[in-house]
């Protein structure tokens, strides 16, 4: 039998879920906004919490909007857009706020204003399209099944131009990447208005730091190219040997990158040479152990943490405070639209505080 509830969403959960309460069991429901008031179709309900589909917006929300996406809703992508772009800043931050207290164990973590994309839309210079069956597009919501589609709004205009050709040519059952003509092969940031304000934080939090600055998970060096004419000694290091030749076209003398895994080469870095900043730029998985290990053992004076993932932040940075102080923490937001946030802290070694 189909239940259906009244429910008040009083937050939006890291993903993009609403939340609100059934009969004492927290409730989770995507597309609404906090704020609302909502009828809402229970469809699966778990020891701990309940999840369900909206019916209808009984009381709507001033920052709702109409979603430009004819897929917006069926897609696995977005989550966002039915909710105005301001509004979506202040859901991130305050989910980065609430993930590194509840996750690390920070009361009241030092927050400084997110940093917004300059384009809502329109903004990736690459996506990855998958083609089964005569079908070309991106996953449906919670499902393995593909939903055709015929362009993405929060895509580039010249990476949407592949697509069309691409589904003309009825591709083999695949994944494929569309990226803008210029876009490099390794790994770069996927959104170019967004990347360069990103530089400049990292570039602000080390302005009073030279000396020897170590980049870990260094990609092409995307960071240390930027910053090498402010330190006497750049190293760069990650396991991607491909991204690592990039990085070395281009090295000015005072740069050197290396190949290999990043825990053994950042452990015998910090051993062997003195390091006055400390770049991590991790995957979503975060820290190793090896690597928080290393860094607490060595704590140098300033550390730039970037993360892509809040959680594993958290879990980094409650380790981390055994040596570090954390001065601040900056969300960027990279992905508009969907529920991914990028994250900054500056973390300072306490033997430097005292």
């Amino acid at each position: 039998m189909t239940r259906v509830v009244d429910l008040a969403i009083t937050d939006i959960a890291f993903g993009g879920k609403g939340v609100g309460r059934i009969g004492g069991k927290a409730a989770f429901v995507p597309y609404v906004i906090d704020g609302e008031t909502v009828s809402a179709r229970v469809v699966r309900e778990h020891k701990k919490f309940i999840e369900a589909e909206v019916e209808s917006v009984r009381e709507r929300s001033p920052h709702r909007v109409e979603p430009p996406c004819p897929y917006f809703g069926s897609c696995g992508g977005c989550v966002y857009q039915h909710i105005s772009y301001a509004h979506q800043l202040a859901i991130k931050s305050n989910q980065v706020r609430q993930t590194l207290a509840r996750i690390g164990g920070i009361a009241d973590p030092p927050m400084h204003a997110i940093v917004a994309s300059p384009l809502e839309y329109r903004y990736r210079n690459r996506i990855t399209v998958h083609a089964r069956d005569g079908v070309v597009g991106f996953f449906r919501r919670e499902s393995n099944a593909l939903l055709d589609i015929e362009f993405c709004p929060i895509a580039a205009p010249e990476v949407n131009a592949q697509l069309a050709p691409l589904r003309a040519a009825h591709p083999r059952d695949g994944h494929y990447t569309l990226r803008a003509p210029d876009a490099a092969r390794v790994f770069t940031q996927a959104n170019d208005a967004a990347a360069p304000l990103l530089l400049d934080l990292v570039e602000r939090l080390l302005a009073s730091t030279t000396g020897t600055l170590i980049d870990a998970y260094c990609g092409a060096g995307f960071f240390a190219k930027r910053l090498r004419s402010r330190f006497e000694k750049i190293v760069g290091i990650d396991w991607d040997r491909h991204a690592i030749a990039a990085a070395q076209e281009s090295a000015e003398p005072n740069e050197q990158y290396i190949a290999g895994d990043v825990a053994a080469e950042l452990s015998s870095r910090l051993q062997t040479e003195h390091c006055d900043a400390l770049i991590l730029d991790p995957p979503a998985e975060g820290l190793s152990s090896a690597v928080r290990a290393t860094v607490l053992r060595s704590a140098p004076a300033r550390v730039v943490y970037v993360s892509c993932n809040p959680a594993t932040l958290g879990r980094d940075l409650r380790e981390l405070q055994k040596a570090f102080t954390i001065t601040s923490i900056t969300p960027i937001d990279m992905f508009p639209q969907t529920a991914e946030i990028e994250v900054v802290a500056e973390l300072t070694a306490i033997h430097c505080c005292v």
